[in-house]
């Protein structure tokens, strides 16, 4: 078994010392009504001493400050302590005749949930050396009567077996809840990590695609430009033209933009732009590439002027997947909304088609999705994986009029860098 990490042993122990405070309260239940109710003469005076320790260590225990590094060994420290307050209490009150005796094995239990093997095997050893040294010698308890000796020992057995059974199920119970989340953390990560790792291979791709496109683009360029000064030309050619020009400038400005890494524009710029003129021209941009559509701009801010934001080239990306999603579906009557609070941006693109499949709204960008004859299924994939590694997240739903797509983003993750930031 290998060595726990530290957040780990930390859960440990924070359970422990609860554990240890419902020990000690049946322990001080038990010393406190042997002599009212058993009529059994106890030391009381060593036993009581005995528990007080033991609650002031659990006390320093658990005031322990979280940002310590805490391992292996003083969790098992902490066990061999318990082990040794228990023993001196069952010194104290008959030794291997006191039913309570098995309580030796509740730090033990802990120990295998939480320690490598060398800690178990050394606490099993202490603990199985003190039942043995407690068969030898002990303070007997004083009760002369041995059928009454006899039914008290069984209801004390008894008694152990529950405490004991039910501080195990609880401990066992909390310790397995927080394994679970644990491997359910790790399985997100590791999706993450593979879903940037897809991210990054496709980013070198696009680069490399954006290398080989420049000279056909600038092909294009030339000869429609070419085209257009024909004084010959039609004029509903001429003006197919115009926009066939428009669009190869935006190709070859997106091209571009493809071969720059990612985050000098933010780096070199410390001004920003406000928030709603940074969307207007995305939409003024995005409306070259899909004459067809129609698509109004609706900002709904909080109070006062717009906040200045440097936006990463991923998130105009994403906003243009969604812009290009919800035009394939229904390209007339569609809606940009933006708002903001102080400390939150919303962008949400609204459609009148027939809404996300029960997939799509499933799945949520989670992974790509197959090819199909109007894209290659992966513009949802990459708009959440650009969102989350900002910080947000990407919601889907159907709405009565249609489809809804919408972005939510910490504004601090699109401010402008300080000055220290820039040095």
């Amino acid at each position: 078994m290998n060595l726990p990490e530290p957040q780990r042993l930390s859960a440990f122990r924070r359970r422990l010392a609860v554990l240890r405070w419902w020990l000690l309260a049946g322990l001080a239940l038990a010393v406190l009504a042997a002599p009212l109710f058993l009529d059994i003469d106890l030391p009381l005076p060593p036993l009581v001493a005995v528990l007080l320790l033991m609650a002031v260590f659990n006390v320093v225990a658990q005031h322990r400050r979280e940002g310590e590094e805490f391992g292996a060994t003083e969790l098992a420290g902490q066990l061999a302590v318990d082990l040794a307050g228990m023993g001196v209490l069952l010194y104290l009150s008959g030794g291997a005749t006191n039913p309570l005796v098995s309580l030796l094995l509740l730090p033990v239990a802990v120990a295998a949930l939480s320690l490598p093997g060398a800690w178990v095997a050394g606490l099993a050893a202490l603990a199985v050396g003190l039942y043995s040294f407690l068969m030898l010698y002990s303070l007997p308890l004083p009760i002369a009567d041995v059928a009454r000796a006899t039914r008290l020992h069984l209801g004390g057995m008894w008694l152990t077996f529950v405490v004991s059974a039910a501080l195990v199920a609880w401990f066992v119970t909390r310790m397995t809840a927080s394994l679970r989340e644990r491997d359910a953390q790790l399985a997100a990560a590791r999706e993450e990590a593979l879903r940037d790792a897809q991210v990054v291979a496709l980013g070198q791709l696009a680069a490399g695609a954006a290398h080989e496109l420049g000279t056909p683009l600038a092909t294009m360029s030339v000869l429609a430009g070419e085209l257009r000064r024909d004084p010959g030309l039609p004029r509903e050619a001429r003006e197919d033209l115009e926009l066939l020009c428009r669009q190869v400038a935006l190709c070859k400005e997106i091209v571009g933009g493809l071969t720059r890494k990612a985050g000098i524009a933010r780096a070199g710029s410390a001004d920003g732009v406000p928030l709603d003129a940074w969307l207007e021209g995305l939409l003024a941009r995005w409306r070259t590439l899909w004459p067809q559509a129609s698509c109004a701009l609706d900002v709904a801010g909080a109070e006062g002027a717009p906040p200045l934001v440097v936006p990463p080239p991923a998130l105009d990306q994403a906003v243009t997947n969604l812009l290009n999603n919800a035009a394939r579906d229904a390209p007339r009557g569609m809606r940009l909304a933006l708002a903001w609070d102080a400390g939150l941006l919303r962008i949400a693109v609204h459609d009148r088609g027939a809404g996300f499949p029960p997939e799509i709204l499933r799945r949520c960008g989670a992974e790509p999705m197959p090819a199909h004859a109007q894209g290659a299924g992966i513009g949802l994939w990459l708009t959440r994986a650009a969102v989350e590694r900002m910080g947000g997240r990407l919601r889907l739903e159907n709405t009565p009029t249609g489809g809804r797509a919408a972005i939510e983003l910490p504004l601090h993750a699109l401010a402008p860098p300080t000055t220290e930031e820039m040095d």
